[in-house]
């Protein structure tokens, strides 16, 4: 399991941008956490001493692939001034919203969840965090009228059943972050919703994150 220390080392060097200030709310991730986990239990205890390196760089493996593969749309979420707007769906205890929200100042995001008590361990966490450019709601994906950039999502569900959930609902692209046999469940998405070829790639969360957690965990790009 990866410590703050070496956190905040690999951090700095994939992300050399990164402020101290920014840095901070990373390091206070792990005691608000710690705090909320023993009242509202939204990690597994038993990966809790994993939080940096399963969740908050999990989390983080979307901007990577966005600085990697995407730049130019990774320098405008860097600049973006109220501009670029985020759903996090499904962000349980907040991710991997609350980590890019820290990384992305700038951008706007929405948390939700149809979990009340995830929302608020969301919701606390991000206003002791200081995070204005988050908003929590308590409400399941159809009832959400607001056309967003991005949709981001850690497997909250199959692509088949997720997909509808967000279609109509995103002006960029999704970008979800799924382990297993996922070409098993694109071409079924592709195959049900007509989607057109190259609508969907994928990248390996471990050409990063070299961690044997990670093998077999992608990032999949949905235009």
């Amino acid at each position: 399991m990866m410590d703050f220390n070496q956190f905040e080392a690999f951090l700095r060097e994939s992300f050399p941008e990164v402020s101290d200030s920014q840095m901070d709310k990373f390091r206070e991730m792990d005691g608000l956490y710690r705090d909320w986990n023993s009242k509202i239990n939204v990690i597994s205890r038993k990966d809790l001493d994993g939080l940096y390196d399963h969740h908050v760089l999990h989390s983080l493996a979307i901007a990577y692939y966005l600085k990697s593969i995407r730049p130019e749309e990774y320098a405008a979420l860097l600049a973006s001034d109220n501009e670029v707007s985020i759903l996090d769906l499904g962000t349980g205890g907040g991710f991997p919203g609350i980590p890019l929200a820290i990384m992305f100042p700038g951008a706007r995001l929405t948390l939700c969840d149809s979990i009340r008590k995830k929302t608020v361990v969301a919701s606390e966490v991000a206003s002791s965090l200081g995070l204005d450019n988050v908003k929590v709601v308590n409400a399941r994906a159809e009832t959400l009228t607001e056309i967003f950039n991005y949709v981001v999502s850690r497997a909250v569900a199959s692509l088949v059943d997720f997909y509808p959930w967000v279609k109509g609902k995103y002006s960029k692209s999704i970008l979800y972050l799924k382990g297993g046999d996922i070409n098993e469940e694109i071409n079924d998405m592709m195959a049900r919703f007509r989607m057109r070829k190259g609508s969907v790639s994928t990248w390996p969360v471990g050409s990063w994150l070299s961690d044997n957690y990670f093998e077999g965990k992608f990032v999949i790009n949905i235009l």
